[in-house]
Formats: structure tokens, sequence, C-alpha cells
């Protein structure tokens, strides 16, 4: 069953192909529908996964400066793969222009972190993304 956390989950998984496997966007989404062709999305949730892809990759200069500026002693390029995958696309959602609550996005990166990452990434992604959210204007503690 299709929902937006699982959405998320397919954005990271493309993600990881863009960025692992040095390819563009393009053929990281088309490699991973093409192993999905069987269990499709609706087509609502299939554009989210679209706009978390494209908003990432597109904003990544501008996601990786406000990571870094609220990752203290961590260099974006030195964080692990799936952890900074997780923070870019929480970033880049929180940076986008409807009016999603940036509580939401950084619980839904959280549970990202514990399916695909350690109990210690959860805690650094907390970190970072309340650090971004604050860094944007936004109350402590999301």
């Amino acid at each position: 069953m299709w929902n937006r956390h699982r959405a998320r989950e397919a954005a990271v998984q493309i993600l990881y192909s863009w960025e692992v496997g040095r390819t563009d966007a393009a053929q990281a989404v088309a490699a991973y529908w093409a192993g999905h062709e069987g269990d499709p999305p609706p087509e609502k949730l299939r554009r989210f996964i679209m706009e978390l892809v494209e908003t990432t990759v597109a904003r990544v200069d501008e996601i990786d400066a406000l990571i870094a500026a609220s990752a203290e002693n961590w260099r974006v390029s030195r964080m692990a793969v799936l952890d900074r995958l997780i923070l870019r696309m929480a970033v880049g959602e929180m940076l986008s222009e409807d009016e999603r609550q940036p509580g939401i996005i950084i619980d839904e990166a959280l549970k990202l972190a514990r399916t695909f990452s350690t109990d210690e990434a959860v805690k650094f992604i907390n970190g970072v993304l309340d650090g971004v959210h604050r860094r944007r204007g936004g109350e402590p503690g999301h």
C-alpha cells in the first residue's frame, strides 16, 4: 500500500542510485520505476516522489550549505551516504514553497533513519534538522 512515507522511502532509494551510481536523476528514476512496474503508486504520490527527488537534486548546493551550518564539526561529504540523503531530502522538503509542517518533515526523516540507518544517526539527523529549522526562523524542538 502506497502512502507518503513509502513515497519518501522510494525517493531516498532513487537519490541513493543518483548519489552512489553517479548517474543523473532521470536515469535513477527510470531504474527505480523499472524495478517497481508491478506496484506503481497513485499518480499523486508519484508526483510527490518526483518533487522530492527533483528538489533535492536541483537545490543540493543550497541544501548542503544549510546542513553544514547546522552540523557542527561535520562536513556533509563525510556523512554516511544514507544519512546525508535523508538530511538533503528533508531540508529540500522544508524549502518547498507549500505549507508542509516542519515537524512532520522531521518526524518522517527520523522514521527513514530508523529504517535505513542507525540509532545514532536518528539522533544526529534530528539535531541537524532541528538546527536547520531554527536557522530558518522556526521554533526549537519543531
